[in-house]
């Protein structure tokens, strides 16, 4: 399957080259590494640790799944690896979020002769409103549990044509992840319901969670669009400063990924508290706050729920 994207990053021309022709001259003799080095399971390869985690839920014992990127990374401005295009072409199935995210990736996966999965299709995307990405999708819909029921239907079909016997085990799987997904959504929206409307408003570093803010029925403000090498202008946070004031908003927060330097100032000029740090594009280590994808989703609809609304832990 081949997938077309219109890439916000792009890895520059001569890196690609070089990962290119690396490739070209290690392609056999990693694929015979690979293929003794690994257990009898299909490889399913993830873009990054959210994914994979998701990913691993419905595989259940079945598939062994992998991430590209590390526990920690910051997703757009990845610079993919020569030992990451090997992986890329010795895997059985690759997943990606697709919505332009990945296009550091793209770039090569597209010579690759792998089963190729964009896990996003089927979601309604919502727009980019600002910046020089104005009209783009906004490719972070995982923040959404709603959406990922989406993205767990569509590993479900993916890993049933990978591994047909054990289609009714990812099916099933599948079903039970989606049960907690609902509940998670259901438990957000029922405890924000009762906030006056100038506290209903998301206030983040970067405008990933338009897709939770819809499902949650909050206004969302961010200080930058998608995450570039210049961040936080004096305009961009003037006006997060100006809209937290006019909206007397309690509580802001910023991703775990990036610096909250620019989000301290919006506080110190208005007043507002620093409602926590929130995850979005990747998991943390296994002793760390949220090392699943449940456990992400769920501790960002608690550190928003609890300062929106005074609550303490």
């Amino acid at each position: 399957m081949k997938v077309l994207f219109h890439p916000l990053f792009r890895v520059p021309a001569r890196a690609f080259a070089a990962l290119l022709g690396i490739v070209a001259l290690t392609a056999s003799l990693a694929a015979c590494g690979e293929s003794a080095n690994r257990n009898e399971k299909p490889v399913v390869l993830t873009t990054f640790t959210v994914l994979a985690d998701i990913a691993r839920q419905v595989a259940g014992e079945h598939l062994t799944v992998e991430s590209i990127t590390k526990v920690g990374a910051e997703i757009h401005g990845y610079e993919p690896t020569p030992g990451d295009v090997r992986r890329a072409s010795t895997a059985d199935l690759i997943l990606d979020n697709g919505m332009n995210l990945e296009a550091w990736f793209a770039q090569f996966v597209e010579d690759v002769d792998v089963e190729h999965v964009v896990v996003s299709e089927g979601v309604t995307p919502m727009s980019i409103t600002e910046d020089s990405y104005q009209g783009k999708p906004n490719p972070h819909a995982w923040m959404s549990a709603l959406n990922v029921k989406v993205y767990v239907d569509n590993m479900i079909r993916a890993f049933s044509d990978l591994d047909p016997e054990h289609a009714a085990d990812f099916r099933a799987a599948g079903a039970a992840y989606q049960a907690e997904l609902q509940k998670i959504h259901d438990e957000l929206v029922a405890t924000l319901a009762k906030l006056p409307p100038n506290e209903r408003a998301l206030v983040t570093c970067e405008g990933a969670f338009s897709y939770l803010a819809r499902d949650a029925g909050l206004t969302e403000k961010y200080i930058w669009a998608v995450n570039a090498e210049q961040q936080a202008t004096p305009q961009q946070i003037t006006s997060a400063i100006d809209f937290v004031r006019a909206n007397r908003v309690p509580a802001v927060f910023c991703e775990s990924t990036v610096s909250d330097a620019p989000m301290q100032r919006v506080v110190e000029a208005s007043g507002a508290r620093f409602g926590g740090v929130l995850y979005v594009d990747s998991l943390s280590e296994a002793d760390g706050p949220v090392p699943t994808y449940l456990d992400l989703i769920r501790h960002d609809a608690k550190t928003i729920s609890a300062a929106l609304t005074g609550a303490r832990s």
